[in-house]
């Protein structure tokens, strides 16, 4: 495994550049362009391509095209969860999800974040944390989850809201930035 890969996977700084990291993000892609492409009748070859593409896949669940991301590897989905049309997951590190969770239509889980210094940006440094979506949670359409997110146990989050911090289980959360108005 190169440095850079090495260091991505550990959550400092980075240089996405790197030959293995663009290797596997090319592979990755391929994958997506192909699931991407498949007609809503594959859906044997759908499953198959999201089984090569991500790290795990529970049973009964379903993810529709398009949808896009970065490694494929890092993204853990859950038993009898669905994710529709329009999902980005940029997963530079690990993004779990769990089971029976419903994510809206152009939600975006968001792991990839740069330094705030400007030199460190304009020379190519970036960074992750992982993300967590916890059992039973509904990410309205158009969600964004922040880096190092977690999202507690049955919580709702409604659609737009931005979340940059951790939501707690059984809430509804909206607005940006999202913030919790009553518990569920």
């Amino acid at each position: 495994m190169s440095d850079q890969k090495d260091r991505m996977l550990r959550g400092e700084l980075y240089q996405a550049s790197d030959a293995e990291l663009a290797a596997d993000h090319e592979q990755c892609r391929l994958l997506v362009e192909r699931f991407n492409a498949s007609s809503v009748t594959q859906r044997d070859e759908r499953r198959a391509l999201l089984q090569q593409l991500l790290g795990s896949l529970g049973e009964d669940t379903e993810i529709k095209p398009p949808f896009q991301c970065d490694y494929g590897r890092l993204i853990h989905v859950g038993s009898r969860s669905f994710v529709n049309y329009g999902a980005t997951i940029l997963d530079c590190a690990e993004v779990r999800i769990g089971d029976e969770v419903q994510i809206a239509t152009g939600v975006q889980l968001l792991t990839a974040t740069h330094p705030l210094e400007p030199t460190a940006r304009r020379n190519g440094w970036e960074y992750a944390e992982s993300i967590s979506i916890a059992d039973g949670v509904w990410l309205g359409g158009g969600v964004i989850v922040c880096p190092g997110v977690s999202i507690g146990e049955n919580t709702v989050v409604g659609a737009g809201s931005v979340v940059t911090r951790d939501l707690p289980a059984g809430v509804l959360a909206v607005g940006n930035p999202c913030r919790v108005i009553r518990d569920i």
